[in-house]
């Protein structure tokens, strides 16, 4: 697919660079309006994920519970599909973004406006790249590429209203 062609989702860049934040978590909290796109480069084929992902403050000073839920299709058959991670502080102004069960899965610092991390999963390598493209809007782009699994999922993410204030610790 050429890029003019590719959907919006594949075509959002920020204006003069990355959009640098203060603070990855406060920056997150709140709920996004999700948008996915998943390719499957070994069998030509893609699906699409539509939903919400809220950041929510757990205990003052715990972070966040990353809840996303929403609807998955692939090949004409839509789902409900929903998924949970917790993202940690992690220093100044960076987090440690973990499965819900609590294992690691990778840090993260938005502080430059640009992030990138590896998740080794069995044989498989996963790279995320994620980008601040506004005040109200961000995009991860994992990569997948092993035996088991060549893919590439794009997620824009827009801010549904004003970001809550974090909790006092």
């Amino acid at each position: 697919m050429e890029r003019q062609d590719r959907p919006a989702v594949e075509r959002a860049t920020p204006a003069g660079g990355p959009h640098r934040v203060a603070d990855t978590l406060g920056y997150l909290a709140g709920r996004w309006r999700v948008e996915r796109i998943v390719y499957d480069l070994s069998q030509d084929r893609c699906g699409t994920f539509r939903g919400t992902a809220d950041f929510v403050y757990g205990e003052p000073g715990a972070g966040l519970r990353h809840t996303e839920r929403g609807e998955f299709t692939w090949q004409g058959v839509a789902r409900p599909a929903s998924r949970e991670h917790l993202f940690e502080p992690a220093g100044e102004g960076a987090a440690f973004v973990r499965f819900a069960d609590g294992r690691p899965f990778h840090p993260l610092d938005l502080r430059e406006g640009h992030c990138v991390a590896d998740h080794p999963c069995a044989e498989d390598v996963y790279r995320g790249e994620f980008s601040v493209l506004a005040a109200d809007r961000w995009r991860v782009v994992w990569t997948v590429r092993g035996p088991a699994k060549d893919l590439r999922l794009v997620t824009l993410h827009h801010r549904m209203g004003a970001p809550p204030e974090r909790p006092a610790r």
